[in-house]
């Protein structure tokens, strides 16, 4: 298992995709709910590595597929990462290599440290990265829904381990 971030007790995760509208939000409301249900206060938010989808809501095949779980996707819209995200949040998640990469390029050093890939707190997927459903059907959006879930029980574990 991964460390969540150089020890410290994490009080803030930024879930992060490329458009901010089918892996992240989904993480971003699963993780919230989870957490919640849970007892652990935590911060949640995510964003994309690009602006196109800048103010949208999720993707409706996410949105549709999560409600169906009972996830609340309502106040989630879709924004770009910005600077500042590097400082403020203690955890920032990356659901794929491509998008770990760009976060990589855009932190500062000092911060590095606060950025992994989201499956390596899955416990039970081959996988090390969520695929992106965003062109394919919708067993894509019930797949990364399975995925995000997994690694979102996973990751609050830890959390509660290290806090």
């Amino acid at each position: 298992m991964t460390q969540v971030s150089n020890n410290s007790t994490v009080k803030s995760v930024l879930f992060v995709c490329m458009g901010n509208i089918c892996r992240s939000p989904t993480a971003d409301a699963v993780f919230r709910q989870k957490a919640r249900e849970q007892g652990v206060d935590i911060d949640v938010d995510s964003a994309g590595t690009i602006a196109f989808h800048q103010g949208e809501m999720p993707d409706k095949r996410s949105r549709e597929v999560g409600e169906a779980r009972g996830y609340d996707f309502s106040d989630i819209r879709a924004r770009k990462v910005v600077k500042e995200d590097f400082e403020n949040f203690d955890l920032i998640v990356a659901m794929d290599q491509d998008n770990l990469q760009e976060l990589q390029h855009q932190c500062p050093k000092e911060f590095q440290h606060k950025i992994k890939l989201f499956l390596t707190y899955a416990k039970d997927r081959a996988e090390i990265c969520v695929p992106d459903p965003y062109y394919g059907g919708s067993h894509g959006f019930e797949h990364v829904l399975n995925l995000v879930e997994d690694a979102s029980e996973g990751l609050l574990r830890e959390i509660r381990i290290k806090g």
